[in-house]
């Protein structure tokens, strides 16, 4: 029969289930879980300890360090709702422990219930990963037909995209974070390189990491895209401007010059390893070779140049 109570650690897993058509078996969710919509509504059992709603960058990145070196938590179990959820199945993940709920909150939850649920971790560094990890949670729950049927059509739409045959590639740098600089690791190297772009700087499958604007000026990349985590565009250019427009020497790269820095949805296509994810490829592949895909539906909002 599978898992009847279903709580979720990160937005990506919520919004499968969501896709799933096994929301009524969700019965615990993030404060960050807001998609789809009816994931509001859901009782949550993971919250942060600060609102990063209203600070900029660098506010948050000192912010986090502090938590950090005092060794405190970033994030909090809320256990009256984690024991009113009863869960039978708890999916979380061991990517990134800034992002979101990480191993060491699994723990506690299974401190707290009497009832040991089930554990499924996500540990997605690639896209491919990204596929098997649907698969998997989707058997888990008992819906493997599903499951299988969305990879399929995810699969088809990157097939798509890679299948182009591109006289350029131009060559990219992405940004996760703005103050201070990180480039953008794990699953967003290949999905430049599969959207027709040629990755600069950061590696596949390897966490993100600090850079200096003198890395950025060296590699001399033809596009940047600024995708700071957990950002939407309005947020991303808002910080751009506060941050970099005035910066001399941002303003001297000749990707700034040629008006080619471009803010994306980091929050709904690029920083979780989603459903999403392949809409981040589309996205990337109608700003690197516009003319070769603009027959592509791109969500509205979900990429704007900023120069």
């Amino acid at each position: 029969m599978g898992p009847q109570r279903i709580v979720t650690f990160l937005p990506s897993a919520t919004e499968l289930i969501y896709s799933l058509g096994a929301d009524d078996k969700l019965f615990g969710v993030t404060h960050e879980c807001n998609y789809p919509s009816g994931a509001k509504t859901k009782p949550r059992v993971i919250s942060s300890v600060f609102d990063p709603a209203s600070m900029s960058s660098k506010q948050i990145d000192d912010k986090i360090c502090q938590l950090m070196t005092d060794g405190k938590e970033i994030y909090n179990l809320n256990k009256e709702n984690l024991l009113n959820a009863k869960p039978d199945l708890i999916i979380s993940q061991n990517i990134c422990e800034v992002c979101s709920a990480h191993t060491e909150h699994v723990k506690k939850a299974m401190e707290i219930l009497e009832k040991k649920p089930e554990v499924y971790t996500m540990d997605p560094h690639d896209v491919n990963e990204i596929l098997v990890s649907i698969k998997d949670i989707s058997k888990m729950i008992g819906k493997e037909k599903e499951g299988n049927n969305l990879v399929d059509s995810l699969s088809k739409r990157l097939e798509f995209v890679k299948s182009k045959k591109f006289e350029e590639r131009p060559s990219v740098i992405a940004i996760e974070w703005v103050d201070p600089f990180f480039t953008s690791g794990h699953w967003i190297p290949e999905m430049i390189e599969a959207a027709g772009g040629e990755n600069l700087i950061s590696t596949e499958k390897i966490p993100s990491r600090k850079m200096k604007l003198g890395e950025i000026k060296e590699a001399n990349p033809d596009i940047i895209v600024m995708m700071p985590c957990g950002f939407d565009v309005k947020r991303t250019i808002s910080e751009y401007n506060s941050v970099l427009a005035k910066n001399t020497d941002w303003n001297e790269l000749e990707a700034v010059k040629e008006n080619s820095v471009y803010a994306v949805d980091a929050n709904s296509y690029f920083s979780k390893p989603s459903l999403r994810t392949v809409t981040g490829i589309e996205i990337l592949a109608s700003i690197f070779h516009p003319e070769i895909f603009k027959g592509l539906e791109i969500p509205e909002n979900s990429y704007m140049k900023i120069n």
